[in-house]
């Protein structure tokens, strides 16, 4: 068993590091101020609805108001859900109620005003409000229940065909009629017994049962049911036959997560343990250090190569280089075994840094066709163990690789970076040079716009040092020109782009 979870708790936040082989793989974040929403039910009203881009904006008691998409909404109301979760004679097509939802105009669907059940689907990023979903879905170890939904689905990582078929029959078995919901099996479900399959059912059943009723007494808008918290839910998510150890450095914590375990892994339970050296745990496992090269723009390749990050609003960019690798052969076989061991790191890179939306991998040129296969095969391979959603597409005619992953929460930098005070998320700052020249030119105007006695440049110490040595004879020019005196003050407190010109 090569892998492990590791739990770090402390009373500001709580981190969950899971490492294969190890080498940190995933890692997840959740701050005592700043809890994650995805699984949370509201009962929401609708704010506004915005027929050019169909969709809404609801108010769930959220410090922004959430968005839903037309694509989101089931033709339901609260009071039809309620009925749904106390099997109620309805009889209704779920699923072709739902493709004529997709079709139709958001304002046929919504009014604003109007009460809605919603759970979250993506946590607020950046400046936008919390994504949102009339599908209720309740996910327990083995399955996922959907009220809304007459759907009986398998995961597709379960691949054996006739387990598929199993795992159906065995929740086709304990279904109580067309009203029942729709039940989709977990990768989690393979090899599972009947009898734990029933237990799953009977368990999501009654959970609906308690949401939908106090839906119906719940104040608008505000929480009728929240997720587990974020340490039980990776565990109900990633806690598998490969996980060997689970370490907790926390006593409180430990004992939380062993419950956890003995109600929902009793044959794994002993797997749990608790971490009570005297070393922070992350740092006996290198994860501190992991965490400090994963938000750098860089990443080194251990042929030489490299990759260089660059997370933007729109899409995320990796440039693959060789770097100092020369390699033994041909200049073509050099560059095939820096895209292979590059489509290794972009597929831990992805999931360490928590990477999603459009992103567009910039291998070197390849001219070999079979080489450009085997690297997109094998970053694909790379790819399967990624448990959010990928898709991969070919070689476009440019020679890049575009893909998509899906984003539910914050990316690993947004999370623990902030945009620089000085260059204001650009990424970079003016040279000192170019600093200069620009209080040359508000010297000029100022001069010509006002009849100050004297001007007091106040810069960073780099600036003023440039102006006292370099450009001392063009100081001097400028000063003749205007008639004026010019004096000069350091500010330590200043970084090189900040500075102001005082007329006296």
């Amino acid at each position: 068993m090569s892998e492990e979870i590791l739990i770090n708790v402390s009373p500001q936040e709580t981190r969950v590091a899971v490492v294969e082989n190890g080498v940190l793989q995933e890692l997840f974040i959740e701050r005592a101020n700043r809890h994650g929403l995805v699984g949370n039910i509201y009962q929401g009203k609708v704010s506004r609805v915005l027929p050019g881009m169909q969709a809404a904006f609801v108010e769930v008691g959220l410090e922004r108001t959430a968005f839903l998409h037309v694509g989101d909404i089931v033709g339901r109301s609260s009071e039809e859900l309620y009925a749904l979760a106390h099997d109620s004679d309805e009889s209704s097509d779920v699923s072709q109620r739902h493709n004529a939802v997709v079709d139709a105009n958001i304002t046929q669907l919504l009014a604003e005003g109007q009460t809605v059940m919603v759970q979250v689907l993506k946590d607020p990023i950046g400046t936008k409000g919390a994504r949102l979903t009339t599908q209720i879905s309740l996910p327990s170890r083995y399955l996922v229940y959907m009220p809304g939904e007459a759907h009986l689905g398998v995961s597709s990582k379960i691949e054996c065909e006739e387990e598929r078929e199993r795992l159906r029959a065995a929740v086709r078995a304990n279904l109580k009629g067309d009203n029942d919901g729709g039940f989709i099996v977990r990768t989690a479900g393979e090899g599972a017994s009947q009898e734990a399959i029933w237990a799953d059912m009977m368990f999501l059943r009654r959970l609906w049962e308690k949401i939908a009723e106090a839906a119906t007494k719940t104040p608008v808008p505000s929480l009728v049911h929240g997720d587990l918290p974020m340490v039980l839910r990776i565990l109900r998510d990633l806690l598998s036959e490969d996980v060997g150890t689970v370490r907790v450095d926390s006593l409180e914590a430990f004992e939380q997560v062993k419950q956890f375990a003995e109600g929902f892994f009793p044959h794994m339970k002993d797997r749990v343990v608790h971490y009570a050296g005297e070393r922070p745990i992350f740092d006996i496992y290198g994860v501190e250090d992991e965490i400090l090269r994963a938000l750098s723009r860089k990443v080194d390749l251990k042929s030489g190569g490299h990759l260089v990050f660059d997370q933007t609003e729109a899409m995320t960019t990796v440039d693959v280089n060789t770097g100092g690798y020369v390699g033994h052969r041909t200049l073509e076989e050099t560059i095939f075994k820096t895209n292979l061991e590059a489509a290794q790191s972009i597929a831990r890179q992805l999931r360490l840094r928590n990477l999603g939306g459009i992103i567009i991998v910039d291998f070197i040129d390849m001219q070999d066709e079979d080489h450009k296969r085997q690297v997109l095969r094998a970053l694909e391979k790379y790819l399967q163990k990624d448990h959010a959603r990928t898709q991969v597409y070919d070689f476009s005619p440019l020679g890049l690789v575009e893909m998509t992953r899906k984003r539910t929460r914050e990316s690993l930098e947004r999370v623990l970076c902030e945009p620089c005070s000085s260059c204001d998320g650009k990424g970079s700052v003016q040279t000192v040079e170019t600093v200069c020249y620009e209080i040359f030119r508000e010297i000029s105007r100022s001069a010509r716009q006002f009849e100050p006695r004297e001007m007091l440049i106040i810069a960073a110490p780099s600036v003023v040092d440039l102006m006292l040595s370099e450009e001392a004879k063009a100081l001097a020019d400028l000063e003749a020109s205007i008639g004026h005196p010019i004096r000069l003050q350091a500010e330590a407190l200043y970084p090189p782009d900040q500075h102001d010109v005082v007329l006296i």
